[in-house]
């Protein structure tokens, strides 16, 4: 079966860091882009960063440029978002997916990505 699966979410004070997991399982990662995506209630979507497994070139969304490194491990077929400086608009449920063109680049069209992951809950409070 085909999945992902994110881990590492959790409640986190302001300034505090989180690394978040997204592992492939029943299919390698080889020829994707893996991009993360968060929504907070009551907002739309967004993506946040992604990662090309073709030459490991990346995309982050301007909110958390400087704030938020993604990195792949190809042994381990997971990708990791790594999370420091966390602020309360940080709090979201993020999910990771895959796309088969390789390239880092995101959309806001859903149905662009092969597979989903159900989420992973992140909430930046005191």
């Amino acid at each position: 079966q085909m999945q992902l699966v994110e881990s590492g979410g959790g409640l986190v004070q302001p300034g505090g860091s989180l690394t978040l997991s997204c592992a492939a399982s029943g299919f390698t990662l080889d020829g994707y882009s893996i991009g993360w995506f968060r929504q907070a209630p009551g907002k739309e979507r967004e993506g946040v960063s992604c990662i090309s497994n073709i030459d490991k070139s990346t995309y982050y969304a301007d909110s958390v440029k400087g704030r938020i490194t993604i990195s792949l491990d190809s042994a381990k077929n997971t990708v990791y978002l790594k999370m420091n400086s966390l602020k309360p608009e940080d709090t979201a449920v993020y999910c990771c997916a895959t796309d088969s063109s390789g390239v880092p680049v995101m959309t806001d069209d859903k149905s662009w990505y092969d597979y989903w992951g159900q989420g992973t809950q992140v909430t930046v409070s005191s």
